[in-house]
């Protein structure tokens, strides 16, 4: 009996079922919105989402006001914020769709106002919402309410179970509950000038540390250790104090606690940033002349 090219041979009648059960199945998922791709854009899309920040009219910082972690940078790094580096896996949808704790963080070089990037001043100690926030006075950070799941910014002890993925330094996270791992303080970025500021209020927009009241140690942006995340290239961030050859805190530690412009021309920092830059280019194009 002769065969010819299109004479099925073999398995083809399961073959085929076994297709048409992926291909149920996709469908399936896709109607869901289970599919990977899906997932990823639900969750860019409310991670994302634009938040706005506190407009501070006396220069300070307060309790409940909305701000976001940025760092400068240094000759080897961008400028970053502090960011909820949540992928599909932190998903969950009980009892709303949101982020699930713990969560980690990092440093991402988008410097925007979003549901990712944005923090709650909290009271730890029962100072009333709107009190001005003092240098050495403990506080916690808080994600916001929602999607973010109103977590806190916490940290403990390194050991050899938990600690930063990159650098194995103490790590860095978001979890439920205020409790005292998740206590913050903030001190002067000047060594020399601390104890004279010790009380006095802490002014938005301007270099400060970030201090982990349970351990001692420094927030800080780590620029050798680099993160592959959802949204990109980004850094790791730790509790790990950098002195230099002075005992001076590095620029790995300085922080920016970022309100809105007033104007409504988006954040303050970036704008005084962007002035000063145009002074700069104006001072040197007339030097030349």
């Amino acid at each position: 009996m002769a065969y010819r090219t299109n004479v099925r041979i073999g398995n083809w009648n399961e073959d085929l079922r076994l297709q048409e059960d992926v291909k149920k199945e996709h469908m399936e998922k896709k109607e869901k919105g289970e599919l990977v791709a899906q997932k990823v854009d639900f969750l860019k899309q409310n991670i994302l989402r634009p938040v706005n920040l506190t407009v501070t009219n006396d220069g300070r910082l307060h309790f409940g006001d909305v701000v976001i972690l940025v760092n400068i940078g240094g000759e080897n790094r961008k400028c970053s914020a502090v960011s909820i580096n949540a992928d599909i896996t932190s998903l969950t949808k009980i009892p709303l769709a949101g982020i699930q704790a713990p969560c980690g963080i990092s440093a991402g070089r988008g410097i925007q106002a979003c549901t990712r990037t944005a923090f709650i001043i909290t009271s730890v100690d029962g100072s009333p919402e709107g009190s001005t926030l003092n240098f050495e006075q403990s506080f916690a950070l808080k994600t916001t309410s929602g999607f973010a799941r109103g977590l806190f910014l916490t940290s403990d002890l390194r050991s050899f179970q938990k600690c930063a993925k990159k650098s194995r330094l103490q790590e860095v996270n978001l979890d439920e509950g205020g409790s005292f791992p998740s206590w913050w303080k903030i001190v002067h970025f000047d060594p020399q000038e601390r104890l004279e500021y010790e009380g006095q209020p802490v002014p938005a927009n301007v270099k400060v540390l970030i201090i982990h009241c349970k351990t001692n140690q420094a927030l800080a942006v780590l620029d050798d250790q680099v993160l592959w995340t959802t949204y990109g290239k980004e850094y790791e961030v730790t509790a790990h104090t950098f002195l230099n050859c002075h005992k001076v805190e590095q620029e790995n530690n300085h922080w920016i606690l970022c309100t809105s412009d007033p104007a409504g021309n988006g954040l303050l920092l970036l704008n005084q940033l962007q002035s000063a830059a145009n002074d700069e280019e104006v001072t040197q194009t007339y030097s030349g002349i």
